[in-house]
């Protein structure tokens, strides 16, 4: 390692931290920011990254844990239904310490936490007393995704990474990397490990390492433009559409995929069509049979046959990407000559770009949630938060690209949790199903209706927010933070609006310069009392009776408080 890497990578820390972390500390920021370049391929926003934290007592070594199945990452709610073949499962396990070295007590707790943790034979409740809530739920996540689809015979791949501003990796270190992976290898026999061992000198590489921005698109023939715009219609071979969406290790490239239009509809019927006319090759050409795929830009610079694309997004035809992508990875056709139907566009507006993606999303059913950041109150609320200083993430990692605060921004899942609990008064519903919220018609159209008042998004998001803040200043582990924030929430609003069914004007009218700590104390200790004889568990507050209670504690302190109740 060079000399001067430890120095340089305290620099970029330190400023890195100033400007997007200010409420972290130097421990907490490095676990943040090791995962987030360990994981950079992987694009996740910040919500994301810290919820695989689950360093605190009772950790067994681990600092972060994620869970991956197809490049996406695992859920408490994730569904399984459309995962048919070449299922892959990959679980990071970041153990990240600000030490100037590597010690051999790092591997000997990764390889005992592993013996406790990923023994199938082993139930989880034997070890509730050694390891904390957090690392046990993402544990069973994953234990349950590994049973549901052990039948598909998924590839499973273990990578420990152990990151220091450290540079010597002595024979003994790697002697226990090495009886480590043995211990994997015995409890999966199928399965791959390794073991990665970042410094100083590692991190500042991935630091330094920029997302590719520009791409170059291989035409077959030359393409139709339109006049005075740099818009084109192009036939593209299908090999050379296979390397434009894959990267330098062949794996798929996410990052390219417009983030909320890219859920892969597994076997359905127009992509087992897609599959048997590539399979079949009975002499029409590919783009003869179908629809093509659409390329936003926000520039396109045709040289001879080779079309550069800045910051390219595809917004449609993700079936078709994944259908030839796997038809290369399995077949790996030699004389493939075949084309694929090309579209280019460089939308002049955002309500344009909006506008692209839903009508050009026609060829395969895709979930109404996977459009749902086009909506134009998706818009309004971006817009209206930008006046707050609070950046509204609907299109993913926008904002953190932008180096943005880590607590100014708001992901559209964050802001449906908050409305949800809030001002619907379903904080159990908001703990259950942090990703599929938007799924359901019913609930988006109450969540994100134009005729809610657009002052509830602003006070929703800052309520859970001074929520968090507070649990996060409190003795509690994260899971059991993450378990009654919905519900303390929605008991603040109670209190704040004297009525224990408020309506949207009422939550939209609430003056957030009322929020104190002293109030927030109170309902915690009262929602805290009801958590812990119900059980304690998450299953305890995703359940009506937790917020039964809840609620009928809501409604004494009102009474004993002589407060209006409708």
């Amino acid at each position: 390692m060079a000399s001067n890497d430890v120095i340089i990578l305290d620099q970029i820390l330190q400023q890195q931290r100033n400007t997007v972390a200010t409420s972290l500390n130097e421990h907490e920021y490095f676990e943040i920011f090791t995962a987030e370049q360990i994981l950079k391929d992987f694009d996740l926003s910040y919500d994301e990254i810290s919820s695989g934290g689950v360093g605190q007592s009772g950790d067994g070594g681990i600092d972060s844990l994620y869970i991956f199945v197809n490049g996406e990452l695992l859920q408490e709610d994730t569904d399984f239904l459309g995962l048919k073949k070449n299922v892959a499962i990959e679980v990071f396990i970041i153990q990240s310490k600000t030490s100037k070295s590597f010690t051999e007590a790092a591997l000997d707790k990764f390889t005992s936490t592993t013996e406790d943790i990923f023994d199938l034979s082993k139930s989880l409740i034997s070890v509730e007393t050694i390891y904390n809530k957090k690392l046990l739920e993402i544990v069973k996540r994953f234990q349950n995704a590994y049973t549901q689809l052990a039948s598909k015979f998924p590839k499973l791949r273990f990578i420990y990474c152990y990151a220091t501003k450290g540079s010597l990796v002595n024979h003994t270190l790697r002697q226990k990397a090495d009886k480590l992976k043995s211990k994997i290898q015995l409890l999966f026999s199928s399965s791959e490990c390794e073991c990665r061992f970042y410094g100083a000198s590692e991190l500042l590489e991935l630091a330094r390492r920029s997302p590719q921005t520009t791409y170059t698109l291989q035409l077959a023939e030359n393409p139709i433009s339109s006049s005075g715009k740099a818009n084109f219609i192009c036939l593209v071979r299908l090999s050379d559409y296979r390397n434009f969406i894959s990267d330098e290790k062949g794996e798929l490239r996410k990052t390219i995929f417009e983030a909320n239009v890219r859920d892969y509809q597994g076997k359905s019927t127009v992509n087992s069509e897609i599959e048997i006319t590539l399979k079949g090759g009975q002499g029409e050409d590919f783009w003869w049979l179908n629809n093509g795929v659409t390329v936003l830009a926000t520039k396109a610079t045709l040289s001879g046959k080779n079309l550069q694309i800045e910051n390219p997004e595809i917004v449609n035809g993700l079936q078709t990407s994944r259908e030839i992508f796997n038809y290369f990875k399995d077949k790996n056709p030699i004389n493939e000559e075949r084309n694929l139907l090309i579209r280019v566009v460089v939308p002049d507006a955002s309500e344009s770009r909006d506008r692209i993606i839903k009508a050009t999303n026609s060829q395969t059913p895709i979930s109404p949630a996977s459009l749902r950041a086009t909506d134009k109150i998706h818009r309004d609320i971006e817009e209206y938060l930008r006046s707050f200083n609070l950046f509204y993430d609907r299109r993913k990692n926008y904002y953190k690209n932008e180096g943005k605060p880590i607590d100014r921004i708001i992901s559209i899942s964050i802001m449906a949790q908050a409305v949800m609990s809030i001002a619907l008064q379903r904080p159990n519903d908001a703990r259950a199903r942090p990703s599929s919220l938007l799924s359901r018609d019913e609930d988006y159209d109450q969540i994100f209706s134009s005729k809610n008042p657009i002052e509830i998004y602003y006070r929703c998001a800052e309520i859970l927010r001074y929520v968090e803040r507070f649990l996060k200043s409190q003795n509690l582990d994260r899971e059991t933070q993450g378990d009654i924030k919905f519900h303390l929430a929605m008991y603040v609003v109670i209190c704040l609006t004297k009525k224990v069914n408020p309506v949207l004007a009422d939550v939209a009218g609430i003056d957030i310069n009322m929020l104190n700590n002293k109030l927030i104390e109170e309902i915690k200790e009262k929602i805290f009392h009801i958590y812990t004889e119900q059980g304690a568990t998450n299953r305890v507050a995703k359940s009506t009776e937790f917020l039964k209670e809840v609620k009928k504690s809501a409604t004494e302190t009102i009474h004993a408080l002589n407060l209006t109740i409708r």
